[in-house]
């Protein structure tokens, strides 16, 4: 499985963390950067890694900044993708199953690198469940076609 990594500034310390941890796992990790802790903006780094999914150049994407909030906006502005931010395990496992998420969100601000190691695994290793839930993810898909005309 291909992981697409992306992060600000402030998330820079926890991406590193957790492509480290992915490829020791096993997964090939696309990273689309940051690479530095100089003051950047996080539209630059994570609408690419979104792309990458929308476009099937990753399987998913984990982007990271200081609250995930302007990460996960971003990330949701491309169509196919959905994008939750999470900060603990039942929920990762819940957006796998009942919504499909593709791209993870982490705040670097409140998830700490052990935490996001194991919420990360949860969201990887965890499946779609499809049924009633594949008939709201298509309709999300129906408003995604009807905004982007």
């Amino acid at each position: 499985m291909k992981i697409a990594v992306a992060c600000d500034h402030r998330g820079f310390k926890l991406k590193n963390v957790i492509s480290d941890f992915l490829k020791t796992k096993g997964y090939t990790v696309l990273d689309f950067g940051t690479f530095s802790q100089d003051p950047c903006d996080y539209p630059d780094y994570v609408y690419p890694a979104a792309l990458a999914v929308k476009e099937r150049k990753a399987d998913r994407a984990i982007v990271i900044c200081y609250t995930g909030i302007g990460s996960c906006i971003v990330a949701n502005k491309v169509q196919g993708v959905r994008a939750a931010l999470l900060q603990d395990i039942t929920s990762a496992k819940l957006t796998r199953q009942h919504n499909n998420s593709n791209v993870l969100v982490l705040a670097s601000r409140a998830v700490k690198n052990e935490l996001a190691k194991r919420i990360v695994t949860a969201w990887l290793v965890t499946e779609f469940e499809g049924g009633r839930h594949m008939r709201r993810v298509k309709k999300i898909e129906k408003i995604e076609e009807k905004e982007n005309v």
